[in-house]
């Protein structure tokens, strides 16, 4: 892999990302080229990512109308649920939401993965890097330290994200445990240079979604907007009916 190879994808961004990694290795530290690099493109992302975020939770405070259309529009024929398509979509589009806009993340993030495994399986200098306890970074962890720390960070991950649903469906709950353990299998057998980004990556996705997306106070704010509904209710019910409470008095 050099300037010289051919095809868009070895020469400008294979080689490119393998460039700028070694340009980050601080005193020729490899592992420490790949955090920074790593950070560097989380950083890149992140308004990527808060757009993301920020389209999801909008999905997530419509649900309940999504629910309501989905029960209005139950049978299973070909016009009603070509009617209810029609619906979700209106509705998507007076509130601004993008159910698609999950995706985007996800759809900019594997090239990235995919340049950063070949990068360093295919470039000499990084291939043969080490970092602390991993002495050759194109080489499995021996100890499983990085890939157990690749899925803590994944099952956190996913799991405060799932948090902040409305209703999480069982799909939702299988994945933060399968996504987790697919990495955790991955990364033993994959470099443990893929593994320590895997770490970084995750890592920073948890303190992303605490700084922007933070469940506990999410929950803490529907909790609270529920209280003040039910609050309303209450109060616009003894509005209705001012001498409720005094028939009831004089009864007794």
């Amino acid at each position: 892999m050099t300037s010289g190879s051919t095809g868009f994808w070895d020469r400008y961004v294979v080689y490119s990302f393998a460039q700028v990694i070694k340009w980050l290795s601080l005193g020729g530290n490899r592992g420490v080229g790949i955090i920074l690099f790593t950070l560097i493109i989380r950083v890149i992302l992140f308004p990527l990512m808060n757009f993301q975020t920020k389209s999801m939770r909008k999905t997530q405070d419509l649900q309940p109308k999504i629910t309501a259309l989905q029960e209005k529009y139950s049978s299973k024929d070909t016009e009603t649920q070509q009617k209810l398509k029609e619906e979700q979509q209106k509705l998507y589009q007076e509130h601004g939401v993008n159910p698609y806009a999950g995706c985007l993340p996800l759809l900019v993030q594997m090239p990235i993965l995919m340049a950063v495994y070949q990068a360093i399986s295919r470039v000499p200098e990084l291939r043969a890097g080490s970092f602390l306890w991993v002495h050759v970074l194109g080489e499995p962890d021996p100890y499983y330290i990085l890939p157990v720390l690749a899925g803590i960070f994944t099952f956190l991950s996913t799991y405060l994200s799932s948090m902040s649903q409305v209703n999480s469906n069982s799909s939702v709950k299988i994945m933060n445990y399968v996504m987790p353990v697919m990495i955790l299998v991955m990364a033993i057998n994959l470099p443990g240079a893929l593994s320590l980004y895997w770490v970084i990556s995750n890592a920073f996705q948890v303190g992303q979604t605490l700084l922007i997306n933070n469940p506990f106070k999410i929950r803490r704010e529907r909790q609270e907007a529920e209280r003040q509904a039910r609050q309303r209710e209450r109060e616009l019910e003894k509005a209705k009916n001012p001498n409720k409470k005094q028939r009831h008095k004089k009864r007794k």
